[in-house]
């Protein structure tokens, strides 16, 4: 099982940073249609309704994980943490990218609780891991983009370096269909109990919609 550890100095930084594991077995697929039909007919709609009351900066999650932002020194409306992304895109009627199983129940976990949610190919990983800042001047290729400026985000790495961010995660450990076990984070800035009610559907969606299993969860 991959350790994780959170940096001292990241959490004098922002003292509510915590983090939501799972590593599990998986057979990841294409696509899951009763997922789909889910996030559709009920997800769509609760988001929609959530900007309508409390517009998305204000969202419960994306409220403060854009505060623990500015105290890491990075712009929340020019880099913005995932969920928000995922759900601006929402309101905008352009609904989401289908990627495949666990990917899209990342982004379904994360459009219903306001947390980024990030998963890696366990294989492609180092078995120690810290959340941390990101340095000075420090990169990496992201998924289906250039190289991304990490320094100033919420980082996870391994002795080889960053794997991803809260905002936007590199090419090393994307989730490919020949991903056989995976680490999943959620990653949350917010001092409430959010994050232990999004621990247990998430288990949940996992198994029902990505067909995991041998799964250990633990919070950070």
């Amino acid at each position: 099982m991959k350790h994780l550890q959170i940096d001292p100095e990241m959490k004098a930084l922002w003292q509510a940073t915590r983090v939501g594991c799972f590593q599990y077995k998986v057979q990841v697929e294409k696509k899951n249609e009763e997922m789909w039909r889910y996030l559709k007919k009920d997800i769509f709609k609760k988001t929609k309704d959530a900007i309508f009351d409390f517009g998305v900066n204000e969202i419960p999650n994306i409220k403060e994980s854009r505060q623990a932002y500015k105290a890491f020194g990075k712009d929340p409306s020019r880099y913005r943490v995932s969920s928000e992304a995922l759900i601006r895109r929402i309101g905008q009627g352009k609904g989401l990218y289908e990627v495949n199983t666990v990917v899209d129940v990342n982004n379904l976990i994360s459009i219903q609780s306001g947390f980024s949610v990030g998963s890696y190919d366990a294989d492609k990983i180092g078995e120690e891991l810290i959340f941390r800042v990101g340095r000075d001047k420090e990169t990496y290729k992201g998924i289906g983009k250039d190289e991304i400026k990490i320094d100033g985000l919420p980082v996870l790495a391994d002795a080889d370096g960053a794997i991803g961010s809260s905002t936007s995660d590199s090419e090393r450990a994307m989730i490919t269909e020949e991903a056989s076990e995976v680490l999943t984070l959620i990653y949350s800035f917010s001092d409430n109990q959010d994050l232990e009610r999004a621990m247990e559907y998430r288990k949940e969606y996992l198994e029902k919609y990505a067909g995991a299993h041998d799964l250990r969860q633990w919070i950070v």
